[in-house]
C-alpha cells in the first residue's frame, strides 16, 4: 500500500516522543500498548530511522533545547511529505513556521473560552463549553497561543482571536498540526466526552497523510 492510499491497518503509524517526564509517564504507558504507536525515547530521535513512519508526535513535556539541536532532522522529516503533531508551548525555534508561545492575559475565567474558528473533524461532536471546562474549571485546554504562520488553517481560538490550534501546510513539504496545550492524543479523562479527540485526531492524521501522498506523489 502506498502512502497515497493511507495507512496500513495494524502498522506502527505514529512515532510518539517520550520525554521521560513524570507528568507524561501515564500517557506514554497508555500509548505503548497501542499497536499504531511507536513510543520513542526523545534522546534517541537522531539515531532512529524515521523513514517507515509517516507521523511524529511531540507533547508539551519534550526537551525543546534537544529539539532545537535536531531542527534540521525535523525539517527533513517534514519535507519528505510527512506529518508532525505538536501540542505544547513553543519556547525554542525548532518547529518550522512556528512562533514562540504568548500567554493569555487573564482577568476572568471567560478569557479561557475556547471558540470554534471553523468546523473540523478532530473536534466533531464537541461544544465550546466542553472544550473550555474540565470538571467546571476553565484553563486546562489552552492558556495562550503559539501564533500561527501566514496561510495556516486556524481551527480554534481564544476570545481575542488568538489561534490556539492550527494546521500549517505552507511552511514545509508536509503538514504541521499545532495545539497550544496538553497532548490531544490523550486529552481528557476516560469518562469525559472530549476523550474522543484522540481517536478523531488519529483518524484525521491518517486522512492527511493520504492527502499529502496524493498531492506530492510520495510512497
Amino acid at each position: 500500500m502506498s502512502r497515497a492510499d493511507g495507512f496500513k491497518a495494524g502498522a506502527e503509524e505514529f512515532v510518539v516522543l517520550d520525554s521521560g517526564c513524570f507528568f507524561g509517564m501515564e500517557s506514554a504507558e497508555a500509548l505503548q500498548v497501542r499497536p499504531e504507536c511507536f513510543v520513542l525515547d526523545q534522546y534517541k530521535l537522531a539515531e532512529t530511522d524515521l523513514a517507515p513512519y509517516p507521523c511524529l508526535v511531540i507533547d508539551a513535556f519534550a526537551d525543546q533545547e534537544w529539539l532545537y539541536r535536531q531542527r534540521d532532522l525535523i525539517r527533513r522529516f517534514l519535507d519528505q511529505g510527512k506529518l508532525l503533531i505538536f501540542c505544547g508551548h513553543l519556547f525554542r525555534d525548532w518547529l518550522p513556521g512556528g512562533s514562540l508561545f504568548v500567554p493569555r492575559t487573564i482577568r476572568s475565567h471567560l478569557d479561557y473560552t475556547v471558540l470554534f474558528h471553523k468546523p473540523h473533524p478532530i473536534f466533531t461532536g464537541l461544544t465550546s463549553e466542553e472544550l473550555t471546562y474540565n470538571k467546571g474549571v476553565a484553563g486546562f485546554f489552552a492558556r495562550g497561543h503559539n501564533p500561527p504562520p501566514p496561510g495556516a488553517e486556524v481551527l480554534l481560538t481564544l476570545p481575542g482571536g488568538e489561534g490556539i490550534t492550527y494546521i500549517d501546510r505552507m511552511s514545509t513539504g508536509g503538514t504541521i498540526m499545532v495545539h497550544a496545550g496538553n497532548s490531544l492524543f490523550t486529552y481528557g479523562p476516560p469518562e469525559s466526552k472530549p476523550e474522543r479527540i484522540g481517536s478523531q485526531l488519529r483518524a484525521w492524521a491518517r486522512a492527511e497523510i493520504g492527502r499529502i501522498g496524493r498531492k506530492e506523489g510520495h510512497g
